[in-house]
């Protein structure tokens, strides 16, 4: 039965308003439908009738085959009725009983009578049922008639045929695609709605050329489109022509930028709307391009419209992320938005300033959102958290501040995810920004104590664990952990436990403290806590005397798993029980590759508790392990570096195959991993040859082949090279997959003894300057550059050419040297002549260095930079100077 539409009444809070259509059924309904049979019509009631039927299709009742075309003769019979508004719903109904083929004849003639009707308003409905019930047989026969009606002087018969076509493009494309002469007429039609559903349908019939859709807006551009919302499709369809065309390589003019910014002095606000939004999403978009797009959403903010106030909040939302200091002449008009009534525009100007403020307007912004948050829903409250956890990575000086709010907003009421997003942007700041450790760790703290969320007090105390032992003062966190034993469930009392081992494993002065502890959770009503006490107890040495623990007990008990869970979880399967217990080291300890659709569609990157501790430690750790299992590699040393894997191969291709980069102070390894996605091959014995004519520093010393390669079942070849001691070495390899090809039946999965050797070509691999160079940002550049001291400094300046902008210039130097941008200098105010960037990191052979790089530009767009390094060392120095000359 259909559900009551319950609606409060302004005037009377006590009563209710209910639908009209309350309590209705279809049996009902089908009885009263008999009234379209009787001799004398009543339009009134019939429309009655057919709003309820109308109504029970629209809830998803179903009619059943016999009660459908029950229904549908009785409604042709109302064809008879001259009344206006009753053949209205009879066109409505036939066209929701969608009538099969052998139906749909006996309506045909009524409406193509209708069709040519001298009733404009029949003309233009029965058009809109005829081609919804058709097929295209019978299209053949009234393509006339619909031609005719493309250009038909009465707008609402020309509409009606248009949205038609767009329709029936999608069933019978071929015969829509004749009508491009009448269509490209009614283009130029003087009705608003006309030429709008005119131009909608000759883009789509010719959307697969790319030539006449440019040709398309040429002519509409140069001419006059009179409609606003034909103007707003011209704009998008604009936009695509640009993204598919590029930038003028000659001139450096993007084709009908000058139409966009022309659209911008428009009198209707949503084509001047749509060409500023246009503009900002346009690829690669400089700071002139913008600047006439920003003046004009800046005005839209003052405006008296709560819909033009929000789109031009939420444009420059966007495009804050990727040019803030575009935005930041808005700042003014934003702050007062703040106070708006609607929320959400309020949310989108709190959020926009946060990512365009300064570091001295940072104090004033907290202020003002700290009345602010109490008025916003769960959902912007996250936003805003988020939007404030970026501006502290940026300022990372006013972690103090900003650490303040993010506490104060923690002890107040909020639901898990609003609460999650909190925490997450805590546990962020302290891994981020070290001198923001000790203070977080006791917010965190503090709000455990009254947490109602198991999920959160478990992953903090679990992060608790791991980065309290290494404060100045552990000690003091005991308390907070302790009180969890005692007023917790079971399952943050667990987790408790674990966080004291993890202190005493760690804190060998801490260790009697926490074994009298732990011996009195032994009695806990719990079996997993008691356990976990019995357990961490044995393994620390619970007989209370003081003793260091033992590295091996620390990785058993707070390791890292070295095996990939896939692996361990697929052994664990095939496992069979017996005598013999489960032997953890045989399981295989090979990094699986990423699957080829994980490849091409990254997710997003994890953070806060939900990420590991340290970004890519477990990746890292898992590949230094790897490698000194290989006998070969094990001289080698530690690997100073790995890379992200490199794609060696298209999607979509027989053999999958990426390279992670292992840097060494003497040998780059490089790691080739194979997956073969064919069911019906194996392959064996699989090597990469490299061809290192292109890079002669270095000499190939061994290869390690794979020896079989089976379907989907991912593998690795390694190839090592020997270069010079801790020289930034580079060049170009050519990579060239050799193996012997098997094939296999695919029904029984026997493998035939012989096989042919095969070979597959490789995408070439680069070894740059970057891959020598580990990103390790600092919290105050000034104090580390005056710390560093002048003594290793190299200062020179460089000329970097024409470049097409300054922020072109310092985005293709920071990723030459592959160091970590600091405090925010990697964005390059909007029309800004000079610049200046702080980067950071560890060069080969662990050193540090520090870069200032200050940029100018001139007229004709001819960069200068001069670079400033300091390091450890001098060599180190000179070699960050070469990169720069030699890159």
């Amino acid at each position: 039965m259909a559900q009551p539409l319950v609606k409060k009444d302004d005037d009377r809070d006590d009563e209710a308003d209910y639908s009209p259509f309350l309590g209705i059924e279809k049996g009902a309904v089908l009885q009263e439908a008999r009234v379209f049979n009787d001799p004398q019509l009543e339009p009134r009631r019939c429309s009655q009738v057919i709003t309820k039927l109308l109504y029970l299709l629209n809830q998803g009742e179903t009619f059943t085959k016999i009660e459908a075309t029950e229904v549908f003769f009785a409604v042709t019979k109302l064809f008879q009725s001259r009344d206006t508004g009753l053949r209205r719903m009879v066109y409505l109904m036939i066209k929701e009983l969608s009538p099969s083929a052998d139906e749909v004849i006996i309506v045909t003639s009524s409406l193509m009578k209708d069709m040519n009707s001298k009733t404009d308003m029949y003309r233009a409905n029965a058009i809109r049922v005829l081609c919804r019930i058709t097929d295209g047989t019978l299209l053949t026969q009234i393509e006339r008639y619909l031609k005719q009606a493309i250009v038909d002087k009465n707008p609402v018969v020309a509409s009606a045929a248009l949205v038609s076509g767009i329709h029936l493009l999608q069933t019978n494309p071929e015969i829509v695609r004749r009508w491009s002469n009448e269509v490209q007429e009614a283009v130029q039609s003087r009705a608003a709605l006309v030429q709008f559903h005119a131009l909608a349908l000759l883009h789509q019939i010719r959307q697969n050329d790319r030539l006449a859709v440019s040709k398309l807006v040429t002519s509409l551009t140069r001419g006059n489109v009179r409609s606003p919302l034909a103007q707003c499709l011209l704009i998008r369809y604009t936009s695509q022509v640009i993204r598919e065309s590029g930038t003028n390589t000659q001139t450096g003019d993007r084709p009908f930028y000058d139409f966009l910014e022309g659209c911008l002095r428009h009198k209707a606000e949503m084509v001047i709307f749509e060409a500023a939004r246009a503009i900002t999403e346009l690829s690669g978009v400089t700071s002139r391009e913008l600047t006439p797009a920003i003046t004009v959403l800046q005005l839209f903010l003052s405006s008296s419209k709560p819909v033009l106030r929000f789109a031009a909040v939420r444009t420059l939302n966007k495009v804050a992320m990727t040019h803030p200091m575009a935005v930041t002449n808005c700042n003014i008009d934003m702050e007062s938005l703040i106070s708006d009534q609607n929320r959400s525009i309020a949310t989108l100007a709190i959020t926009t300033l946060l990512k365009t403020g300064n570091e001295s307007s940072v104090d004033r912004l907290m202020k003002q959102i700290t009345n602010f948050m109490s008025d916003i829903a769960d959902e912007f409250k996250i936003v805003v958290v988020e939007a404030i956890r970026s501006l502290c990575l940026k300022f990372p000086l006013k972690y103090r501040a900003l650490m303040n709010f993010l506490s104060n907003i923690l002890r107040e009421e909020g639901g898990f995810e609003y609460k999650k997003a909190i925490v997450d942007s805590i546990v962020i700041l302290i891994r981020d920004i070290p001198d923001a450790k000790e203070s977080g760790l006791l917010h965190l703290c503090e709000f455990i104590e009254d947490c109602e969320f198991t999920y959160l007090s478990t992953q903090i105390l679990h992060f608790l664990g791991i980065e309290g032992p290494k404060t100045s003062d552990p000690s003091k966190y005991i308390r907070y952990i302790y009180n969890r034993v005692i007023l917790e469930n079971a399952t943050v009392r667990a987790s408790a436990v674990s966080t004291l081992a993890k202190f005493g494993a760690m804190v060998d002065s801490l260790k009697p403290r926490i074994f009298v502890l732990l011996r009195r959770c032994l009695f806990d009503s719990d079996d997993e806590v008691r356990d976990r006490a019995t357990l961490y107890l044995n393994t620390l040495g619970g007989d209370g005397s003081v003793v260091e623990t033992d590295k091996d007990v620390k990785d058993f008990l707070f390791g890292l798993l070295d095996i990939p869970l896939v692996n361990l979880e697929t052994s664990l399967k095939n496992y069979e029980p017996s005598e013999e217990p489960f032997d953890i080291d045989c399981v295989p300890r090979e990094v699986k590759s990423q699957p080829l659709a994980e490849k091409k569609a990254p997710g997003k990157k994890p953070t806060g508790l939900g990420a590991p501790p340290s970004g890519p430690t477990s990746t890292v750790d898992a590949y230094e392990k790897l490698l000194s299992s290989i006998p070969e590699y094990a001289s080698f040393g530690k690997p100073f570096k790995s890379s992200a894997p490199v794609e060696l191969t298209e999607a979509e291709t027989e053999y999958a195959v990426n390279v992670v980069k292992h840097i060494f102070d003497r040998h780059v390894v490089f790691q080739y991993n194979c997956t073969n996605t064919i069911p019906e091959q194996l392959l064996e014995n699989v090597t990469v040859i490299v061809d290192a004519s292109d890079a002669e520093e270095f000499s190939e010393v061994s290869t390690k082949p794979l020896r079989s390669l089976p379907y989907d079942s991912p593998g690795q070849t390694f190839v090592a090279f020997e270069k010079p001691d801790g020289v930034p070495a580079v060049g170009k390899f050519s990579n060239m997959l050799k193996f012997i090809v098997k094939e296999v039946d695919p029904t029984t999965g026997e493998t035939e003894e012989d096989g042919v050797e095969d070979e597959y070509q490789l995408e070439d691999l680069e070894v740059v300057a970057a891959d020598y160079v580990l990103k390790v940002g600092v919290s105050n550049f000034r104090n580390a550059w005056e710390s560093m001291g002048p003594e290793f400094e190299r200062v020179d300046e460089y000329g970097l050419g024409p470049r097409e902008s300054l922020a072109e210039a310092v985005s293709a130097v920071i990723s030459l040297l592959g160091l970590q941008p600091c405090e925010g200098t990697e964005v390059v105010p909007s029309n800004s002549r000079s610049h200046t960037c702080l980067l950071s990191g560890v060069f080969i052979g662990n050193m540090k260095v520090l870069v200032r790089l200050s940029f100018g530009i001139d007229g004709p767009k001819e960069v200068a930079m001069k670079l400033a390094v300091r390091s450890e060392d001098e060599s180190v120095s000179d070699a960050i100077h070469e990169i720069v000359a030699s890159g």
